[in-house]
């Protein structure tokens, strides 16, 4: 009775958008009326599927990047370090049977770094475990990029360089657009400028 009461009050406030329905995997139940027909009905075009966070979301990143509109799996057999951010590759991925098959051999050859609020399976397992507040991986992962690019430690080959081959990148310093020169990618400096020059760890 709550979420039908709170879903009459929007619409007889005429806020039918302020519904947002979002569905796992998928059943007739999930699929067909609650996701198919209730939005619909109810007026509302803020309905998401599984698809949209999960499979589709992970095609892209690989289309995007390397022209590759496909599932893939991590290459595990070769890897010497293992980050695992605000994942469980080895209780929830696509690959779920490769990832437990392979894991010892990582830990064995490497190191397995866990970044996750939470006490996971594969944080359980892993050699270090980074247990940030939810909500702050932006925050380390623009402290992170700000270490890489202040120390130097960017690929040079696939990023690019700065012209007269001395680092400009200083904490809170802005960077001239025009003194990089970038082969694989494109706006580091403008990013650094905007968004990094302050992010310190």
């Amino acid at each position: 009775d709550t979420v039908a009461d709170k879903m009459m009050e929007l619409r007889k406030a005429g806020e039918p958008e302020k519904l947002m329905y979002m569905r796992g995997r998928y059943s007739s139940t999930a699929t067909e009326l609650l996701y198919g027909t209730l939005p619909k009905i109810y007026g509302t075009p803020n309905y998401f599927s599984h698809s949209a966070i999960c499979a589709e979301a992970e095609k892209m990143g690989p289309g995007y990047t390397q022209g590759f509109f496909g599932y893939r799996d991590y290459d595990l057999a070769k890897t010497k370090c293992l980050v695992i951010w605000g994942c469980d590759p080895i209780s929830s991925n696509r690959q779920v049977p490769n990832a437990i098959a392979k894991f010892s051999d990582v830990l064995d050859r490497g190191t397995v770094i866990a970044v996750d609020p939470r006490m996971s399976a594969s944080v359980a397992k892993a050699n270090e475990w980074l247990p940030i507040k939810p909500g702050e991986d932006g925050a380390l992962a623009s402290a992170l990029a700000h270490v890489l690019l202040t120390e130097g430690y960017w690929s040079k080959e696939f990023v690019g360089d700065f012209k007269e081959g001395k680092n400009l990148f200083k904490a809170g310093a802005t960077v001239d657009e025009a003194s990089f020169q970038e082969k694989q990618t494109h706006g580091i400096v403008k990013y650094w400028n905007l968004e990094l020059k302050d992010r310190t760890p």
